[in-house]
């Protein structure tokens, strides 16, 4: 029952990150909005923290990830290479919240360390796997230039606002009431409501 609970909370922190992505993401890059990857990545930051706050599970970041790329899946039809950025994510916050984030650790300088690197890590790794493993003809059109200022300007922009929402979601997270009551039963229905909630919100928007 116990793994059941945790299983929930995961899908719920990937629909929380997933529904943003639903809502604001399909017309950030309709519209063509500057930036629009650094405004969702920095979204996706503030949800893992949060969770990784509550409960710091090696992992964790990466099965929320996942659960937010298919949200976006069946809620709309979005290009290969956005649910690819989504898991590129969710690995690097994995890696570097696992790596930095230990117990009895000061939180605010590890914490703005891991927003910085999980950004130019999440940021290098879609572009170099999008660019020169998958070689998807947008990208590789624009060569090494384009990889570049997708790291060094895009990844600089999202790792500038992680340097303060990461330490907000991860204290927020960890807070003593925060923790009581995620392990309330209540909390867990609620998670179950709001779950509902976003995938229909997701399917009506969708």
């Amino acid at each position: 029952m116990k793994d059941f609970k945790q299983w929930i909370w995961f899908l719920f922190f990937g629909s929380l990150w997933g529904i943003f992505e639903v809502i604001f993401g399909e017309p950030f890059f309709r519209d063509k909005v500057p930036h629009a990857s650094v405004f969702l990545s920095t979204w996706a930051f503030f949800v893992l923290a949060l969770a990784r706050g509550i409960r710091n599970i090696p992992g964790s970041s990466s099965i929320i990830g996942i659960f937010a790329a298919l949200f976006k899946l069946v809620n709309v039809s979005p290009f290969f290479c956005h649910l690819l950025g989504i898991i590129t994510l969710g690995l690097a916050f994995d890696f570097f919240s696992t790596l930095l984030l230990k117990p009895r650790r000061s939180l605010f300088p590890w914490a703005t360390l891991t927003g910085i690197l999980s950004s130019y890590g999440g940021y290098s790794l879609f572009a170099l796997i999008i660019t020169y493993l998958i070689r998807y003809e947008y990208w590789t059109s624009g060569g090494i230039e384009k990889v570049l200022q997708h790291i060094f300007v895009e990844g600089s922009f999202a790792s500038f606002i992680s340097l303060f929402i990461v330490p907000l979601g991860l204290w927020l997270g960890s807070r003593e009431k925060v923790l009581e009551e995620y392990r309330s039963k209540w909390a867990s229905v609620g998670a179950v409501m709001a779950l509902v909630l976003f995938w229909t919100l997701g399917r009506v928007i969708g």
